[in-house]
């Protein structure tokens, strides 16, 4: 198995334990892609959503320009709603895990179609 691998069956995991959520495995592997090289830095691979910064950023980069979403106020919304599911106080939340949580939440799956 490699890395990638691994890292996709432990946000596979985050999302069951944590989030309660059965993972559609495609989708979250097509997410991790997404991310690029970032899931491999202990830094870039994790969200800090007690960072406004850090959640402007996932809505520019991700919400609107990866997933083609209109800048609004439910964007933030949504943000805020995965990062609820995800649990405040989770210290590290995968950047592939909130994506992919983000995808479903907005129903922009056939992005990664």
């Amino acid at each position: 198995m490699g890395k990638r691998e691994e890292l996709i069956a432990q946000y596979a995991d985050d999302l069951q334990a944590k989030c309660g959520v059965t993972p559609d495995m495609d989708l979250l592997t097509k997410v991790t892609i997404g991310c690029g090289p970032a899931i491999y830095n202990a830094d870039a691979s994790t969200v800090a959503s007690s960072q406004p910064e850090e959640l402007e950023t996932v809505k520019n980069n991700f919400l609107i320009k990866k997933l083609g979403l209109t800048d609004g106020p439910e964007l933030m919304a949504g943000i805020n709603e995965v990062i609820e599911i995800y649990g405040k106080s989770e210290r590290n939340k995968y950047r592939a895990v909130v994506y992919y949580l983000l995808t479903k939440h907005f129903g922009k799956e056939a992005i990664y179609g």
